[in-house]
């Protein structure tokens, strides 16, 4: 029995469902007023914000100043790289929103513990791309009792449709944070009295169940494919690693930060 194979400009239902997650993911918003809106109103709302190269006026430049103040990323892009179609009237700007409200770094750590008689924990994730994986991580982290986590601003996947849904509802029950420089805020984090242990794959590294997580304590998880980078590796006090079998080091970043986690959090 032969398969019928999908008409012209018919989609298989994988990629239509996969178009949808893409529209739904892109969280995009434009247009000069109601760009200079979002940001005026909710700029802690917004992750990215657009300008097209060439662009200039009062109203594209109150644009670049607020996004400047709130320190929302800011790039100057060429006119196909707006991700919007040809015939959009995007009038020069598009910002993408982020699907939660994002905190402060010094809000975040004036904040109270959530539990008093449990030393703090904060989970730091570099450069994680894949949204699948970081909904997980967020999920884990809300079941291991964990209720802040700093992100990179830069070379991270924003928090969209798909990370929340991976996360079943989590994201809403944590305070997410994100930051420019990595490696300034684990300094911060070390004069609040915080230890950084940072996760890798190496054999060599410290056996988390031989940590000491008994102080207040950040555990950094790097992205799926180069791990913490080099200069956030430096700012780490110990480097800790899930003891392997045979030498099989194949967990995804989203399962070896649950298993560390859960650990950190053992009585």
């Amino acid at each position: 029995m032969s398969r019928r194979r999908p008409r012209s400009g018919q989609s298989r239902p994988q990629e239509g469902s996969r178009r949808q997650e893409q529209q739904e993911d892109s969280g995009l918003i434009w247009g000069l007023n109601s760009v200079i809106e979002a940001l005026r109103r909710e700029p802690g709302g917004v992750h990215e914000v657009l300008v097209q190269r060439g662009k200039a006026g009062p109203r594209i430049q109150e644009i670049v100043d607020r996004a400047r103040q709130a320190r929302v990323r800011l790039r100057f892009v060429e006119a196909a790289r707006m991700g919007m179609p040809g015939r959009c009237r995007h009038q020069g700007v598009v910002a993408r929103l982020t699907m939660v409200r994002l905190y402060p770094l010094d809000e975040l750590l004036a904040r109270p513990a959530s539990d008093p008689q449990r030393p703090p924990r904060l989970l730091i994730l570099d450069s994680l791309q894949d949204p699948r994986n970081l909904g997980s991580i967020l999920r884990s982290a809300v079941a291991a009792g964990f209720g802040d986590v700093i992100m990179t601003r830069e070379r991270s996947v924003p928090v969209t449709g798909t990370v929340v849904r991976t996360s079943a509802g989590a994201v809403a029950h944590l305070r997410l944070c994100q930051v420019v420089n990595l490696a300034d805020t684990l300094k911060l984090l070390k004069e609040h009295g915080f230890w950084i242990f940072g996760a890798v794959a190496d054999p060599d590294a410290l056996s988390i169940y031989e940590a000491d997580f008994s102080e207040p304590a950040c555990l950094v998880i790097g992205s799926e494919g180069r791990g913490i980078r080099p200069l956030v590796r430096q700012q780490c006090d110990h480097l800790v690693t899930i003891p392997m079998r045979s030498g099989f080091d194949s967990l995804n970043a989203s399962v070896a930060a649950a298993i560390i986690m859960f650990e950190m959090v053992r009585p």
